[in-house]
């Protein structure tokens, strides 16, 4: 349970709006996706990874937020592609092995994946011996 002690985290409201409006375009996306609505889910790729980028520019100071917000834009990146994929035919073609075109989004999902890993693993420990330091 927080307490009055705690450190907040502030959005400022037209910060929520647009992350708001990003979560409409997303879904939009996906589930023109899912019904083979090929334009709509093609249009929908631009402004859904436009706002995830522009919201990433916003909290890059915050490393937290820089380190989610990096993996929500290599997770938007990877589904985009294999939503290209499929609409075009080559998400089962052989590229190496046994990998096929679906398997090339593993690339963005891995690199945001391993961005995360990094903040858990490394950032935030770090954090939490400075703050540790500085409190001591």
């Amino acid at each position: 349970m927080p307490q009055p002690s705690d450190p907040t985290y502030n959005i400022p409201a037209p910060y929520r709006r647009m992350e708001n409006l990003h979560i409409l375009f997303w879904l939009l996306k996906d589930l023109a996706w899912c019904m083979i609505w090929k334009p709509l889910a093609l249009l929908m790729i631009g402004p859904t990874l436009g706002i995830a980028l522009l919201i990433t520019w916003r909290t890059r100071t915050i490393k937290a937020e820089l380190a989610h917000n990096l993996a929500i834009v290599f997770w938007i990146s990877a589904n985009s592609y294999w939503m290209i994929s499929e609409f075009f035919d080559f998400d089962t073609m052989r590229v190496w092995g046994s990998l096929t075109g679906k398997h090339m989004a593993l690339l963005p999902f891995l690199t945001g994946l391993l961005i995360l890993a990094y903040y858990y693993l490394v950032q935030k420990p770090r954090e939490a011996r400075t703050e540790a330091a500085v409190g001591a």
